[in-house]
């Protein structure tokens, strides 16, 4: 999957856009992320994962991630809009500190999650484990990050 932009070129484009930091938002979207990775831990422990929970297991997966650098973008004092606005928030994570490979997973995860949610895509639990595994991978790389 090919990389983002480097964000500053979409701060440029208008995409990203400098603001008041918002620390309530912020923490909002941080209450919202752990309630959601609370509900995937407890599907993953009580029933696994498996091909008719695939899906629901990427899609949170995502959110949980986006939501969680939306609030560091936040915290900065940046937001998002428009055209290209989901793949801007991911070129932020070469800020905080990600690999190419890391990125490219989540870029390349935003992709299949448009598939989910816009096509209909039905994705297997090879990659629903791919993507839950990779999500505690990067989870305290984010979580220890400025909030």
């Amino acid at each position: 999957m090919k990389l983002p932009k480097k964000f500053e070129e979409y701060l440029n484009q208008g995409i990203i856009r400098k603001i008041h930091p918002n620390k309530s938002r912020a923490n909002f979207l941080i209450k919202g992320s752990k309630n959601s990775l609370q509900g995937i831990k407890e599907i993953v422990k009580k029933i696994g994962i498996n091909d008719k929970n695939s899906n629901t297991i990427i899609k949170d997966s995502y959110d949980i991630i986006m939501e969680i650098i939306r609030a560091q973008l936040l915290m900065k004092g940046y937001t998002s809009s428009g055209l290209y606005s989901h793949e801007a928030e991911i070129s932020y994570m070469w800020n905080l500190g990600f690999t190419d490979n890391e990125i490219s997973f989540v870029n390349e995860l935003r992709f299949f999650r448009n598939g989910i949610i816009y096509y209909g895509k039905i994705l297997d639990k090879e990659y629903a484990t791919k993507v839950y595994e990779f999500l505690n991978k990067v989870l305290p790389k984010l979580t220890k990050i400025n909030l």
